[in-house]
C-alpha cells in the first residue's frame, strides 16, 4: 500500500491541469499560435483556422481573454472592426509552442507541415 507522500507524488501538478484546461480544448492552441506574429482581425483569424465556426472561435477568444492571454480591440471604423493580439503572458507561451511543434514534427506520423515551408 501506498504512504500519502508517495501518492502526492504521483497526482497531476496542479499548474499542469490548469493549462490543459485551456489548451485541452479544440481550437485554442491554433488560435494562440495564430496570433503570435501579432495583431488579426477577427475576420482574418477566422479564415486562417479552416473548420472552426464563428461561434467557436467568439468563444475560445473570450476565454482566452478571461485568462488573460489575449486583448480585443475595437475600431469603430466605419467599417467596425476586432482585432485580437496577444498579451505579454500570451507572447511568453510562443517558445513553448515552437518545442510543441518541433516534437510533433519529430514524433508524430505524418507531421504534415504546409507544402515549400520549411521544416
Amino acid at each position: 500500500m501506498a504512504d500519502r507522500g508517495e501518492q502526492q507524488c504521483k497526482s497531476v501538478d496542479v499548474g499542469m491541469t490548469r493549462v490543459f484546461e485551456l489548451f485541452g480544448k479544440r481550437w485554442t492552441g491554433l488560435i494562440v499560435a495564430t496570433l503570435m506574429p501579432g495583431e488579426v482581425h477577427f475576420a482574418e483569424l477566422r479564415r486562417a483556422i479552416p473548420g472552426i465556426s464563428e461561434r467557436m472561435l467568439s468563444d475560445r477568444l473570450t476565454e482566452l481573454a478571461g485568462a488573460g492571454l489575449v486583448l480585443r480591440e475595437v475600431d469603430a471604423g466605419p467599417p467596425l472592426r476586432v482585432a485580437y493580439r496577444l498579451t505579454a503572458a500570451g507572447e511568453a507561451l510562443e517558445p513553448a509552442l515552437k518545442e510543441l511543434g518541433r516534437w510533433a514534427e519529430e514524433h508524430l506520423a505524418d507531421g504534415g507541415g504546409c507544402p515549400g515551408r520549411p521544416q
